[in-house]
């Protein structure tokens, strides 16, 4: 009897813990969550063009498409739309197949100076953009690439941190099916493409959603690299909005960052699922 009552006991306290933690779970969400809700709600507010809401609130006292429409008049946001789109899926498809490939090495190939290999790529995540701007800068200008897309794609060749979360991944999988593939004769590259890349779903939506950010969200590359305003990017085309206008006309400022927002929120929506499973995926470890 004494054993139940202590059971129950350690269930009531346990329960308690996990609704603590909701609480502060669902609090610091709220928390983070409000800019943005806010955001969207100036940017649906008739008059935030001509004062800026105060106090904030969440819902528009007077409901209006106008900032809306006045932004998608214009022409120069669907060029900046279009650059960064195409700036971007060039960055993530490059960045995860090349990920991808030195993961796997990393994870299942044996050479000689693997180990002096994988520390200088990881010394590559301790090295600021701001230090290497200037060689970047000197090295496309060289070579005549400076107002172009190659400047903003190319570097995405190495991805410091998605070699690692992607060896990671590799080391996970059980390397009998890579010792199965060498006996019936199957090269290294046969094995990558047949046996282990179907096999990563999980950190391909993982790697597609971080590189999806990184190369969206970047500011002060491209705004070193780029002097064309044809080949400017979102951030770009917002900084230069929220600089000349962005205190004078806040409806139409929050609406263009929501609209700089969205195709982040889309991809993450339609890849939760795969990131929670690489991340669950991560603890284990195959025998």
């Amino acid at each position: 009897m004494k054993r139940v009552k202590g059971s129950i006991s350690y269930q009531q306290t346990k329960n308690r813990w996990n609704l603590i933690k909701f609480a502060i779970l669902l609090v610091t969400g709220i928390t983070m969550i409000i800019p943005f809700l806010w955001m969207v709600s100036v940017s649906f507010e008739q008059d935030a063009n001509v004062t800026i809401p105060f106090p904030p609130r969440l819902i528009p006292e007077q409901f209006s498409l106008l900032n809306y429409q006045i932004i998608f008049e214009n022409v120069q946001l669907f060029r900046a739309y279009l650059n960064s789109s195409i700036v971007t899926f060039s960055s993530v498809i490059l960045q995860v197949f090349t990920s991808l490939l030195a993961g796997y090495a990393f994870s299942k190939g044996e050479f000689k100076g693997k180990k002096v290999l994988f520390i200088l790529v990881l010394a590559t995540m301790m090295i600021p953009i701001e230090a290497r701007l200037i060689p970047l800068y000197t090295m496309f200008n060289k070579v005549g690439m400076l107002n172009s897309y190659t400047p903003l794609i190319a570097p995405s060749i190495l991805y410091g941190f998605g070699i690692f979360l992607c060896k990671q991944y590799f080391d996970q999988l059980p390397s009998q099916l890579r010792e199965a593939a060498q006996i019936d004769g199957a090269g290294e590259l046969s094995i990558f493409f047949k046996v282990y890349l179907p096999l990563t779903g999980p950190i391909t939506a993982t790697m597609c959603i971080l590189s999806f950010m990184n190369s969206w969200n970047e500011l002060i590359w491209p705004l070193i690299a780029l002097s064309d305003q044809n080949l400017q990017t979102i951030p770009l085309f917002l900084a230069g909005f929220s600089l000349d206008s962005g205190t004078r006309y806040a409806g139409l400022t929050m609406g263009l960052a929501a609209l700089s927002i969205l195709p982040i929120i889309v991809a993450f929506l339609f890849l939760q699922r795969y990131i929670i499973q690489s991340i669950a995926l991560s603890g284990l470890k195959g025998e």
